[in-house]
């Protein structure tokens, strides 16, 4: 009766024997083992034939991960005459296409970017090359001298990886469409990475070449798989978007045409300090930072030093250099720096000279970036669905007094004071107005009130006197702004150049300003040492060409734009 087992109970696994493991423990043991030794076995024999393969690979030598110094292999330069060339050149050498049906054909080596890698079957691989504006589709595949582990090295490699090619360049049977080169393709014979990139990035390329929509719009159903701030903060990858390439290559143009006119007209290049003593031009707009126990500020603008500079007899002069404004503005065209494109000039007669030229100054920008950069301009307006700039003809550039813009804003409905400063909505009103009538998205206001100008601005006399001689800061003044497409793009000036009534003038001013002061005394001097007259103006880089492309954001003219929120990257 001992040995009966209860119906409900369960019977015991195995025996168990007091001096080792059961039974059942020794045979799952065993199937460990014999399965870690097939394992061990089967690793082996992968490792035997990962050898024999790499032994018997005949393309050894001509792929693989370059080493941390990026040295290429001796085979990428076994023949001196196979050039380093640029992926953008590639047209223009092979324009002639008849010599790319030769058997071996012209071979090139470059250096590109890999949009894309596919592998179409074991023997035939495609990547998309891509060097700034430029595409190439690039074709690996297996024959005697290119093995298939060459093709599976190429078509693994991760996108925005660098990669180092020699190829040979040949016809397509058809335009490769996906391509900006698209009549020429590229046989890949060797191919070595420079950098790898890591496989999950933090957005993609494609993210960046879309439109992000205007300031209030809301995004449309294809619209950004990113937003602006996530481009921003990955600004890396972000720039290398076609789009981006073509937005810098445009602001470079706009810098070395304003460069490149004034020098033709007799300016100097300067460079005056971004780190004050003081506060220069009064307000609150700047900024404070510690100066060896001290307190200094970056500078508003140059404007104080290019007018000392006219009083030291160097009478035209310009400067490409950071600004610096302290606004709390988050709106899609303010930045806390930006790049400021100033001049100053001495005058003859009257102060319109100066306005003249900065007219033939900006349509030689305009005219430049539409002969130079049409390609880039086109492919940001086409993504933006933003109409071609319309221009002036030279000397003819509409210029209205203050007073006109004023009479045609209430006629067109608008409740505004004679003196009254434009506001943004006004402004590109007035833009739409002065389009409609005059058929230029570019046109000049001049002659401001007196009162929304800075202290060193010369007043009208004529109006002056006219509206309320008692009251110092009544009528209008020689000063004027430059709008493009509605919205102000420069602000300028004639100055005054006598100390004495510049210092009147900065006391009676609505906002005065000590002319004794630690940032002013020194500027005030200048002029009691004889000046001649002046005027001059201040214009935003990365305006100009947010509004020549029609972009909705001033920070995508930015490479790393600073504002009320942001200090990084």
């Amino acid at each position: 009766m001992e040995n009966v087992i209860p119906v409900n109970e369960p019977a015991p696994e195995a025996e168990t024997d007091e001096k080792g493991p059961s039974k059942s423990a020794l045979k799952k043991a065993a199937k460990e083992k014999e399965k870690a030794e097939k394992a061990a076995k089967r690793a082996q024999a992968e490792e035997a034939q990962r050898k024999e393969a790499e032994a018997n690979d005949v393309s050894k030598d001509d792929y693989g991960d370059l080493p941390p110094d990026g040295t290429l292999p001796l085979p990428m330069f076994e023949d001196d005459k196979v050039p380093f060339v640029e992926l953008s050149e590639l047209p223009e050498l092979f324009s002639d296409t008849t010599k790319l049906d030769e058997p071996q054909g012209p071979h090139v080596i470059l250096k590109a970017r890999v949009s894309n890698a596919r592998t179409q079957s074991a023997k035939l691989a495609f990547l998309e090359l891509r060097d700034r504006l430029d595409t190439i589709q690039a074709v690996v595949a297996a024959s005697d001298t290119l093995s298939r582990q060459m093709i599976k090295f190429c078509a693994s490699i991760p996108s925005e990886s660098v990669v180092v090619v020699h190829a040979l360049v040949k016809k397509p049977k058809d335009p490769v469409k996906s391509a900006t080169i698209s009549e020429l393709e590229l046989h890949i014979k060797k191919l070595y990475v420079e950098s790898r990139a890591m496989t999950q990035l933090p957005m993609q390329v494609a993210d960046a070449e879309r439109a992000i929509p205007a300031e209030g719009e809301e995004e449309s159903a294809d619209g950004p798989i990113v937003t602006l701030n996530t481009r921003l903060n990955n600004r890396v990858i972000d720039l290398r978007a076609n789009l981006n390439q073509a937005i810098f290559a445009i602001k470079f143009g706009v810098e070395d045409f304003f460069r490149e006119f004034l020098k033709s007209r007799g300016f100097t290049g300067i460079h005056t300090p971004k780190l004050l003593g003081a506060p220069s031009e009064g307000g609150a707009n700047v900024f404070e930072v510690k100066y060896f126990g001290t307190k200094a500020y970056l500078a508003q603008s140059p404007q104080l030093y290019k007018q000392m500079l006219i009083a030291s007899d160097m009478k035209r002069v310009m400067e490409v250099g950071p600004i610096f404004r302290a606004e709390n503005s988050n709106t899609a065209r303010h930045l806390t720096e930006f790049v400021g494109l100033d001049l100053e000039m001495a005058f003859n007669k009257h102060y319109h000279e100066v306005v003249s030229l900065l007219e033939e100054l900006m349509l030689y920008i305009f005219n430049g970036l539409k002969e130079k950069y049409k390609r880039e301009t086109d492919l940001l307006r086409s993504v933006y669905k933003v109409d071609e700039f319309k221009l002036p003809e030279a000397g003819k550039v509409p210029r209205l007094n203050f007073a006109e813009g004023i009479k045609m804003l209430r006629d067109a409905g608008e409740e505004i004071g004679d003196f009254d400063d434009l506001t943004t909505p006004q402004e590109k009103k007035l833009g739409a107005l002065v389009l409609e009538k005059y058929g230029s998205d570019f046109y000049v206001l001049d002659q401001f009130p007196l009162a929304i100008r800075p202290f060193y601005t010369m007043p009208s006399a004529e109006t002056q006197a006219k509206y309320d001689s008692a009251n110092p800061n009544a009528g209008y003044s020689n000063s004027y702004d430059f709008f493009m497409r509605g919205q102000e793009i420069m602000s300028g000036a004639q100055r005054i150049h006598r100390a004495e009534y510049l210092e009147q003038r900065m006391k009676e001013h609505v906002s005065p300003v000590d002319p004794n002061s630690d940032g002013l005394r020194d500027y005030v001097q200048a002029f009691r040492e004889g000046c001649s007259k002046h005027a001059g103006g201040g214009i935003g880089l990365e305006r100009i060409v947010m509004l020549w492309l029609g972009l909705p954001n001033v920070r995508l003219a930015s490479l790393f734009p600073r504002d009320p929120g942001r200090k990084t990257p």
